[in-house]
């Protein structure tokens, strides 16, 4: 652990701008796998489909397709009220 302070502080009496824009440029790439925006953006990724279905009228014949358009059918996103 010293030897990597050591080297740290060494580059930073050397190349500051150098070791900065590495330093935030590790940020950047780790800050979205630690971030909780991740976890949420994906549970709406996966909750939210791709393609929205066309209302269709229930002829009495079609059991897959609710009664009306406006029936809650699908996952349940009860999550986002625990937010």
């Amino acid at each position: 652990m010293a030897g990597i302070g050591a080297f740290l502080k060494n580059a930073w009496n050397k190349e500051p701008v150098i070791l900065a824009s590495c330093a935030i440029g590790l940020l950047g790439f780790v800050l979205p796998f630690v971030s909780p925006y991740t976890k949420y953006s994906s549970m709406l990724n996966a909750a939210v489909p791709y393609n929205y279905p066309v209302p269709v009228r229930d002829d009495g014949s079609m059991p897959d397709v609710p009664e009306h358009p406006c029936k809650p059918s699908g996952d349940n996103m009860e999550f986002l009220k625990n937010l």
